[in-house]
């Protein structure tokens, strides 16, 4: 063992052999304190054993059988690499037929005559002892069927005949592993390989699946042609069943392999060193997980815990030690085991009690330097236990420095986040225990930033002339700062042309080389700033300037070494225009799919004239070239003859390939097509090809045209489908696609949540808890939870209401909710849905609860009236929510003098059925400020607040004022009105002007008391501002209000009733309607052809019937056998009209159309026309004169 250090060594070659020293092995450390161990330590010595002698007879195959070479190399530690070569020492070719498996064997799917060979040779290389040991070479021979009968008759008397199967074509079978299913172990973290070997003509081709799940995407590897899948870094995720498929033209076969991920124990909280003080409470926590799962155990100092001292301090609970009143003689050092069959953990946790006063370990007087407005971290590394506490203070007698601006952290570290100059100072640290106390003073100045307040500016210099920048630093005066100079980020040249002094950087003699950017940097020991600027030189004046452009365009471009996915092309630059090409852009055309779009395809130095293509199969190019300088991009060139690449099957599958249904029993599959250049030849179709993911069956495929969507129907609603869509065109397919995973079609849930409960949190707040419906009833994508409650009817309210319904969404798999902003004191119902992409299931059965009372809203108004010299009466409303029932009133009061100081406040509780009170022995001529709130059992609500003044007497005056001013506009106008409260008789004036104008307030004096104003000769569309005030000694101002006038009318209408054509032309028709109503009247008393009239001659009485009472209309002479009931559809005369089907004349025959027309007065203003034939209306056995009456009905 090497002294000082705990290492052992042991030397093999001058000490004995390796196998004396094979064991296990642990160290041991130990003190007063205790004892602490390693984890085991295995020595084992490499072996390279040699390999079993055995005979190995000739192979004689049929072409085409199957064939297992085997190696079965000797067992050595480590275990050997296999491969296989022949006697020139050469790996022997393997491909997706031939290929060597995970036990070293080499597989043949099927065997061919250029199998045929003698040295067919199996090595086994032991890295660790560099030795390679060799099997016997093993001969094979392939003879076809024409030859066989004459081999076996050769060679039958000291060949076997390997096997006995046909040579024709067949299915694939397993050579390894064997059977449809076996079973696979792998420890967490190694990596996982399984192997799937087949044989059959044509060879199979190997793919995997996981049945259970997807490959995790970054952890998945394939080798050996496909055969074996790796699956890196495997945790207890990766355990399920993996499924090999084996596939040629005659057939399919699987194996299925179950994998068990086992895992040695890992650490999920080990142990950690406790420091403890006599007296304090502590524990240790060793938790580990494994599969199974592993058995911890406890030692101490090395001992079996079972078995060492006993400490009346210590406590086992499983995987953790508890320590109560913990004593000094407990330190020790405690180790966990964490165990099971395939591994375990050790971990040593030193518990040491100490009872230490606290120590400042930062040395004294540190001094702590810092640029203003940055933080400053001031250090207190400290020790001792009990654990000490800190704190930091300021200054000789400063208090305790707080937490809200300063930041203590657990290390004892005061930071400043913003430090200033007057954080300058002593800062005192202190740290303390129940053993004592220790302090440290550091020392903090603060210095001001480091700037540049002369920045070097950009310079343009001719070749050969003088520059300067200059670089003027600002600096803290206690710091010294160092000024360098760089150009392009590097050291300044070293040449005598720059010349740097204080604040300036000097270049003479400039060439073009010194062209770039020059950057002054400050530094200072606690910061730096840096300034740059970009010098560019030119020619000298004298020489004319070159003309500087874009490169001329290529020309001359021509195609060779055609390929069939690549061709030569070559060019002719033109022209750079004295600016060298940096390189060269190559855009093609494809005629066929894109014919005039022209596309990128890859760019050259400026250096190189011809480049070889690397091209598309399916593509018509033409290309062109666009030359590159550092002006800017040459006119593209002329268009190289045009190259039809040939035709290959697909490189690439459709993209964006999801399966969603559309309805309940169909799977709608859509992808992104390839497009015309992707598909690398004509006729390009898609495989779709689909099967239900947890079900055995095989995948069902179609081929369809190009497009970009497949419905498969009759499918069962909400079933993951795996998908793939492939691509193929005449040539051939693409290469096998990976699977998606789809859903068919949604419907509507079938089952509400259950189990509904509602918690009232408070009065407006309520938390709603259900049960999940499970997922098979939802029959879709869950989308959530909807909740809908509504407020319901109070019975003692007559008048019914719409119940407005809310809604509130629960996204995902929530099982509860809050519903906010409920009123208080209501009943309320609710119901739950569950939801998916289809929409909402049925709704769970409602519940009902209810809100408690609540505090109530404001009064909704309080007037004061009746001032008298000492008394007030208040009238209010009752608040418009009162929330709960009304328990009182609180009104509180206090007065107000005249320099706006309150007086004491008076408090009143009023029952919560009064409206109004009276308020009696108050100061006369006093302003009085009262605040009024309603009270429920819940608590107080919102208060409203008002002021009023008691009468004035025969000797003070009372203060006045004007409130609620509020102003009315039209279009020139408007109209002004305010309350006003204080003696009467005071004149009052009206102030306006326009708003943002800086003209004098114009004045209007308000005739009497009124408490209105009409402005008018106001501008249209302007706003403007308002005020009143009052006359007198006793002068005051409202509050001002702005309102705005209306927007000009685009012309004026006028009034025509005011007009004198007008009115003489209704007087006029007015006098032809009364003479018009004489006539009629006049002939309806003369008689005529009409029923009255035979009703007068029938009859001795000659009078005419009075005016009917009930309906305003002058009765006829009837009879019974007239008497006919009112025509359907006629108005009652209570309505002022006579219908015309009942009626007929009526002014409505006079005027235009059908609708007579009157002003605004009544006057009638529809042009007079000659009464219009008309038919006989039903019911009217003659054609009657019209009644003057029913005129003068409709008339009015």
């Amino acid at each position: 063992m090497n002294p000082g250090s705990g290492t052992l060594v042991i030397n093999i070659l001058s000490e004995g052999k390796a196998e004396t020293y094979e064991g296990i092995y642990q160290c041991t450390a130990r003190n007063e304190r205790g004892a602490a161990i390693s984890n085991n330590i295995v020595v084992r010595p490499s072996r390279s054993p040699l390999w079993t002698k055995e005979k190995l007879e000739p192979m004689t195959l049929q072409n085409g059988q199957p064939l297992v070479l085997p190696c079965r190399p000797p067992i050595g530690l480590p275990p050997p690499i296999i491969f296989w070569m022949d006697n020139s020492f050469q790996r022997l070719p393997q491909s997706e037929r031939v290929s060597q498996g995970l036990n070293g064997d080499l597989y043949f799917s099927n065997v061919l005559p250029e199998d045929t060979r003698e040295d067919y040779i199996c090595y086994a290389r032991f890295n660790h002892t560099q030795t390679i040991q060799q099997k016997q070479p093993i001969s094979v021979k392939v003879i076809s069927v024409d030859d066989l009968n004459d081999t076996i008759a050769a060679n039958l008397s000291d060949t076997e005949f390997y096997g006995g199967k046909s040579s024709g074509e067949r299915p694939p079978t397993f050579l390894t592993p064997e059977g449809n299913a076996s079973n696979k172990e792998e420890l967490r973290g190694n990596t996982l390989s399984l192997e799937c070997i087949a044989e059959g003509l044509p060879t199979p081709i190997i793919h995997w699946r996981k049945e259970d799940g997807t490959l995790p995407a970054n952890r998945t590897f394939y080798k050996n042609f496909r055969k074996t899948l790796q699956i890196i870094h495997v945790s207890e995720a990766d355990s399920g069943k993996y499924q090999c498929i084996a596939k040629n033209a005659l057939g399919v076969v699987h194996h299925t392999i179950a994998v068990t991920v086992k895992a040695a124990p890992y650490w999920i909280m080990a142990p950690r060193n406790l420091v403890l003080s006599p007296g304090e409470d502590g524990s240790l926590i060793c938790r580990a997980n494994g599969n199974p799962k592993p058995k911890i155990s406890w030692l101490t100092n090395g001992v079996p815990i079972e078995i060492a001292p006993d400490d009346p301090s210590r406590k086992i609970d499983g995987d953790t030690i508890i320590f109560s009143t913990i004593q000094e003689r407990s330190s020790a050092v405690y180790q966990c085991n964490a165990s099971n069959e395939y591994g375990y953990l050790l971990a040593n946790a030193f518990v040491n009690v100490l009872a230490e006063p606290p120590r400042i370990l930062t040395s004294a007087n540190t001094l702590y330097q810092v640029i203003a407005n940055r933080p400053a971290l001031l250090d207190c590394v400290f020790f001792g236990s009990p654990l000490p506490t800190i704190e930091w203070f300021k200054g000789a007698k400063g208090s305790a420095l707080r937490e809200d601006i300063y930041v203590l952290h657990e290390n004892g570290t005061l930071e400043i986040p913003v430090a200033q100059k007057d954080s300058t100072g002593t800062y005192t640290c202190v740290a303390r225990n129940k053993l004592g106390m220790a302090k440290n003073e550091v020392q903090l100045e603060i210095k001001d930033p480091t700037m540049i307040i002369k920045q070097p500016e950009y310079a343009v210099v001719q070749r050969g002339g003088t520059v300067t920048f200059e670089c003027k630093v600002k600096h803290d005066p206690t710091l010294v700062p160092t000024v360098r100079w760089l150009k392009d980020n590097s050291e300044l040249p070293n040449e005598d042309r720059f010349t740097v002094n204080k604040d300036h950087l000097v270049i003479a003699d400039v060439i073009d080389h010194d062209g770039g950017t020059y950057t002054c940097v400050a530094n200072t020991t606690l910061d730096n700033v840096s300034a740059s600027a970009m010098l560019s030189v030119v020619a000298p004046t004298p020489t004319p300037a070159p003309i500087y452009d874009v490169p001329n365009p290529p020309f001359d471009l021509e195609l060779t070494n055609h390929l069939d996915k690549s061709v030569q092309l070559s060019w002719t630059p033109g022209d750079n225009n004295n600016s060298p090409i940096t390189k060269f852009i190559i855009e093609y055309e494809d005629s066929m799919h894109d014919a005039g779009l022209w596309h990128h395809l890859t760019e050259v130095p400026g250096t190189q004239t011809t480049t070889q293509l690397q091209l598309s199969p399916y593509v018509n190019y033409s290309f062109r070239v666009v030359a590159v300088n550092s002006i800017g991009s040459s006119l593209p060139s002329e268009a190289s003859e045009q190259y039809l690449t040939k035709a290959a099957e697909p490189d690439k599958n459709p993209t964006n390939v999801e399966g969603l249904g559309s309805e309940p029993d169909n799977l709608v599959i859509t992808w992104k097509p390839l497009s015309g250049f992707e598909s690398n030849g004509p006729g390009l179709q898609y495989k779709v090809s689909w099967r239900q993911k947890d079900g055995d069956d095989d995948w069902t495929s179609v081929v369809v045209a190009n497009v970009s969507k497949y419905i498969v129907s009759g499918t069962p609603t909400f079933v993951p489908y795996l998908i793939k869509v492939q691509a193929l065109n005449d040539v051939g397919f693409a290469p096998e696609p990976a699977a998606v995973m789809g859903h068919s079609g949604e419907d509507l849930p079938m089952v509400a949540p259950g189990n509904v409960r509602v918690n009232v949190v408070n009065s407006t707040l309520a938390e709603v808890h259900w049960d999940p419906v499970p997922l098979k009833s939802i029959r879709g994508h869950l989308q959530g939870y909807r909740i809908y409650y509504w407020k319901t009817q109070s019975t003692s309210k007559r008048s019914k209401r719409h119940l407005e319904k809310k809604i509130l969404t629960f996204q995902g798999s929530k099982t509860h909710g809050m519903l906010p902003g409920l009123e208080p004191f209501s009943h309320y119902k609710l119901n739950v849905r569950v939801v998916n992409g289809k929409g909402e299931g049925p709704a769970s059965p409602d519940r009902v609860f209810t809100t408690p009372e609540g505090v109530p809203s404001a009064p909704s108004s309080l007037k004061i009236i009746n001032p008298t010299l000492d008394s007030l009466t208040l009238e209010w409303e009752p608040p418009s929510h009162p929330n709960g029932i009304l328990t009182e009133y609180t009104l509180k009061y206090q007065p107000i003098n005249s320099t706006h100081e309150l007086g004491p406040l008076v408090d009143i509780k009023i029952p919560a059925n009064k409206t109004r009170w009276t308020l009696k022995n108050l100061n006369f001529s006093t302003r009085y400020k009262f605040y009024f709130y309603a009270q429920t059992s819940a608590g107080s609500g919102s208060q409203i607040t008002e002021e009023a003044v008691t009468t004035v007497d025969e000797v003070q005056a009372i203060k006045p004022r004007i409130r609620n001013l509020t102003a009315a506009a039209a279009e020139t106008s408007a109209t002004v009105s305010w309350e006003y409260e204080g003696p009467e008789h005071v004149t009052f004036y009206i102030e306006y002007g326009v708003v943002g104008s800086k003209e004098d307030w114009r004045k209007e004096i308000v005739n009497g008391s009124r408490s209105y104003f009409g402005l008018k000769g106001l501008m249209p569309g302007t706003a403007y501002k308002v005020r009143v005030g009052a006359e007198g000694d006793s002068g005051f101002v409202s509050a001002e209000d702005v309102f705005e006038t209306g927007p000009a009318m685009a012309s004026r209408q006028v009034d025509i009733a005011t007009q004198g054509w007008f009115i003489g032309l209704m007087c006029a028709v007015a006098l032809l309607i009364l003479i018009l109503l004489i006539v009629c009247f006049i002939r309806r008393n003369k008689g005529g052809k009409y029923p009255v009239k035979e009703k007068e001659d029938a009859h001795a009485d000659p009078e005419i019937q009075p005016m009917k009472e009930d309906d305003g209309t002058f009765g006829e002479y009837s009879d019974a056998e007239y008497q006919r009931p009112s025509k359907k559809g006629s108005r009652t005369p209570s309505e002022r009209t006579v219908d015309k089907a009942g009626s007929d004349d009526s002014l409505v025959d006079y005027g235009e159309g059908v609708n007579g027309q009157f002003n605004e007065d009544g006057s009638f203003i529809g042009q007079y026309s000659g009464k219009k034939e008309k038919e006989p209306a039903e019911g009217n056995e003659s054609s009657e004169a019209p009644s003057p009456v029913n005129a003068m009905n409709s008339f009015v």
